[in-house]
């Protein structure tokens, strides 16, 4: 019967589909939420402040990993930025002022135009910022800028706009919190994320935030390569558990209601007359 068609396919629909397209969560509750994550994190972070010689000890591990690894210096593409002073400002600045903002307008864009896909970014991001949280309080580590063996400055001093002043161990900051970069792992997500809510081949350009966030957080000596690295670790680990919603898409033809459907050529539908079949001669005659 065609209503038990219909059942079955709404039963069998892929959930995957459905959470594409929920309803927008509560904003009461999404917004305290939100904020109560954030303050964790930032108060999770002071706890594993001045940790001076285990960040150093680290930096010094990392630092021979990556030349075992034989991965390009960071050194390198700090000195090969600095050759342009309005390039490196322009990285300064990039650093300084994109992370938080860009993250804050992503949320509210999914918010508002993609609630199912909203949810997933929540989860998502709330394991990726734990998992970075219990990585800085395992692994404090000195960026590039405060271990002196990589012969690196801090950027943001020289040019501006400076993010850090001198490390402090009661200071809100903690800069040994580098093991792995949040700004790389946010912005990588950001882009993934946003390439699978929306269609079009524009979308693709989004690939562009996390590939100029990795050379800012490396050229302004505030992460090495493995802090990178091991972010991205993390959220394909997370992506593989938590997979995304897909976008809805239109319902193809029910083609078992098709078939049930009457002929354009029969007669109730085409309104003609019926054909009578030809009588025999010798009754004709007689009705006549």
């Amino acid at each position: 019967m065609p209503s038990t068609r219909v059942l079955k396919r709404a039963l069998t629909k892929p959930n995957r589909e459905r959470s594409a397209t929920a309803s927008r969560p509560p904003l009461i509750r999404e917004l305290p939420l939100v904020i109560a994550l954030y303050m964790a994190y930032k108060f999770g972070r002071r706890a594993a402040n001045g940790q001076f010689a285990d960040a150093h000890d680290n930096a010094e591990w990392i630092w021979s990993l990556e030349r075992t690894l034989h991965l390009p210096s960071e050194a390198r593409v700090q000195d090969l930025l600095m050759h342009s002073e309005i390039l490196i400002r322009g990285i300064n600045v990039y650093y300084a002022t994109v992370h938080f903002p860009a993250m804050v307008l992503f949320l509210v864009w999914m918010y508002w135009r993609r609630p199912g896909h909203y949810v997933w970014v929540r989860w998502v991001l709330t394991w990726l910022t734990g998992a970075a949280l219990v990585l800085h309080l395992l692994v404090p580590l000195a960026p590039p800028r405060l271990f002196r063996a990589t012969r690196m400055v801090d950027t943001g001093v020289l040019y501006g706009p400076a993010v850090y002043g001198k490390p402090k161990p009661d200071s809100m900051a903690n800069q040994f919190a580098a093991m792995p970069s949040l700004h790389v792992g946010w912005a990588v997500f950001i882009a993934v994320a946003l390439i699978m809510a929306t269609r079009g081949r524009l979308r693709w350009l989004w690939l562009l935030h996390p590939l100029i966030t990795l050379v800012a957080v490396v050229a302004t000596a505030h992460h090495y390569w493995m802090d990178g690295l091991v972010a991205c670790a993390i959220l394909a680990v997370i992506l593989v558990v938590l997979r995304p919603p897909r976008l809805g898409r239109a319902p193809a033809p029910d083609r078992a209601a098709a078939d049930e459907e009457p002929p354009a050529s029969a007669p109730e539908a085409t309104g003609a007359r019926p054909v009578s079949p030809q009588r025999p001669a010798h009754l004709a005659r007689r009705e006549t």
